[in-house]
């Protein structure tokens, strides 16, 4: 996990705002620490939300690369976008 701050969850009890400001204005994301030891992460919604098209788009990868291996039906590259776009689509409502 690399984070640029590192706070205690003191900090996030007590100063709400500026670590949600803080995580908003950097876009880099926020360990919050529990005695000692990492416990969550504070990210951007809008970080949140590309981390998780980059995400489907990753899976796609993935499971095209087994597709091939099997040696499964291949598609267009615009089957392919058309795919890839439906998925993103579906990644951000959840």
């Amino acid at each position: 996990m690399r984070a640029t701050s590192v706070r205690p969850i003191t900090d996030l009890k007590t100063h709400t705002k500026d670590v949600l400001d803080e995580a908003v204005r950097t876009g880099e994301p926020i360990l919050i620490t529990q005695n000692g030891r990492a416990r969550v992460v504070v990210i951007d919604a809008k970080r949140h939300d590309d981390t998780q098209a980059t995400l489907a788009m990753l899976k796609l990868l993935a499971q095209s690369q087994d597709s091939l291996a099997r040696g499964d039906r291949t598609f267009s590259g615009d089957e392919v976008r058309r795919r890839a776009n439906a998925a993103i689509v579906r990644s951000a409502r959840r």
